[in-house]
């Protein structure tokens, strides 16, 4: 019989506060009470990797989401650029655990930890009790203490960003196409990507791809070969964590895309209809923000002091210090790997944190030898540029161009929760690298995202343009 929990709160009476004790009903195991109980919060990489690691044991697992889906974020970027559709890269979290009997999955959002009580606090009230806890809440964008800065950008963290991004994109095109006005059209056709990591040189690249491949004989009054997209990156290099030679092939490639590389530019302030490089101005219609991640609350629901960017800093078996029954993996931790670097905040680390933490649970629950100390296998590390363009690095072996994106297709198809998705996204990439198609072009209302664009100007009249 399907196990079915209730969370009940007790309430008093209109004179009394509500009280904050959690119940928990077991209708088909009546044993289970007596049960640990994990709670997993974020069923991102880490999360669901925890999860599964976690099938068939003793424990009664809660997996809490916001969300009711798995979001494959390394192909984000291709929904941001219209090449792909959200259905291609995320699935339902109850489909994917679906026959895990000891797991329970719950949409919901989690606002605290209540530590002496050892409970999970949720937006609406309730409360869930834990024996164990796992915090795999990820990270937000950062703008480095410019918050100002955020209501004039676009980030990439969401389906929800994704979607906003093709909005503006594709709106870009359609508005400059009704414009009069030659400046206003350059801005229009102007991007804006801050940040020159993995994620801001794919959307670089693919842009550039979108408008002087995809999208040049769509128009008739504008030439969307005439494109601008600058990338600028403060430090001294792209793709920072890559060997500098992969660095220097990614600006390269880029390059003759047609895309303006700026290294060692930084942002000095972004408006509604620009932002400023350096001492230079750029009137653009979007600024991608891809500069900085931050871990979400974590720290401080636990009370305690992260890290600068907010990362909980756990032990060698990724629990927080002095709490033995809370762990903090992926984004979320900060894990010193040794010599005083930090891991990245990459999917890899957190699918392999999530496991470790998951089988480290299962053999505790179980009385049997827990593993030793966590240890991150590094697999290698890529970034696609464009089409048959790409850079990986596999320990001293490097890989540019063809082979490189080769790779990276087969390895990110592979990786994709499930074969449905796996055949759409192969048929996609074929039909995109044979045509130069993309098929998630439409715009629709529930997708428009112009509300913060200025309105069209008329170039005789400086008016809006009603027409």
């Amino acid at each position: 019989m399907k196990r079915i929990s209730l969370h009940i709160i007790a309430r008093r009476s209109r004179k009394t506060q509500l009280q904050g004790q959690t119940l928990s009903l077991n209708l088909s195991h009546p044993e289970s009470a007596n049960r640990p109980r994990v709670v997993i919060v974020g069923a991102g990489f880490g999360g669901m990797a925890a999860a599964r690691a976690l099938r068939g044991n003793a424990a009664e697992v809660t997996l809490i989401d916001q969300t009711n889906h798995h979001l494959f974020q390394p192909l984000l970027y291709q929904v941001a650029t219209a090449a792909l559709s959200p259905s291609d890269i995320a699935t339902a979290t109850r489909v994917l655990m679906r026959g895990v009997s000891n797991l329970s999955v719950l949409m919901a959002e989690v606002t605290g930890v209540d530590i002496r009580a050892r409970s999970v606090l949720l937006r609406d009230g309730h409360r869930l009790s834990y024996d164990y806890l796992v915090l795999a809440t990820g990270s937000a964008s950062s703008f480095f203490g410019q918050d100002n800065w955020r209501e004039h950008t676009l980030v990439l963290k969401t389906i929800e960003d994704a979607l906003a991004i093709r909005a503006r994109l594709l709106e870009a095109f359609e508005r400059a196409e009704q414009s009069t006005d030659d400046a206003e059209i350059r801005r229009l056709l102007t991007f804006v990507i801050v940040g020159g990591g993995p994620t801001g040189v794919e959307l670089a690249g693919t842009i550039s791809e979108l408008a002087r491949a995809t999208l040049a004989r769509d128009f008739s009054r504008i030439d969307p070969r005439d494109t601008r997209v600058v990338l600028c990156e403060a430090g001294g290099r792209l793709l920072s964590g890559f060997d500098p030679a992969l660095s220097t092939y990614a600006a390269e490639a880029l390059t003759s895309m047609g895309v303006e590389v700026r290294i060692g530019t930084a942002v000095e302030a972004i408006d509604p209809t620009g932002v400023v490089l350096g001492s230079e101005r750029i009137d653009t219609g979007a600024v991608l923000w891809c500069a900085g991640t931050e871990a979400r609350p974590a720290a401080e629901w636990l009370g305690i002091d992260g890290v600068r960017n907010g990362a909980v800093t756990v032990r060698s078996d990724c629990s927080v210090p002095g709490h033995p029954n809370i762990f903090a993996i992926g984004d979320v931790a900060s894990f010193e790997a040794g010599g005083g670097e930090r891991l990245p905040a990459l999917a890899p680390v957190a699918k392999q944190q999530g496991t470790y933490v998951g089988k480290l649970l299962a053999a505790r629950i179980a009385g049997r030898r827990e593993p030793g100390a966590f240890r991150y296998r590094d697999y290698g590390t890529m970034a696609v540029i464009g089409r048959s363009r790409a850079a990986a690095q596999f320990g001293r072996l490097r890989l540019t161009g063809f082979l490189a994106w080769l790779v990276w297709s087969l390895i990110h198809l592979m990786l994709l929760v499930d074969f449905r998705s796996r055949l759409v996204v192969y048929v996609n990439w074929a039909w995109a690298w044979f045509t130069y198609g993309r098929g998630a072009r439409l715009l629709t209302g529930s997708t428009t995202s112009d509300a913060r664009q200025p309105p069209l100007r008329d170039a005789e009249s400086g008016r809006p343009d009603d027409k």
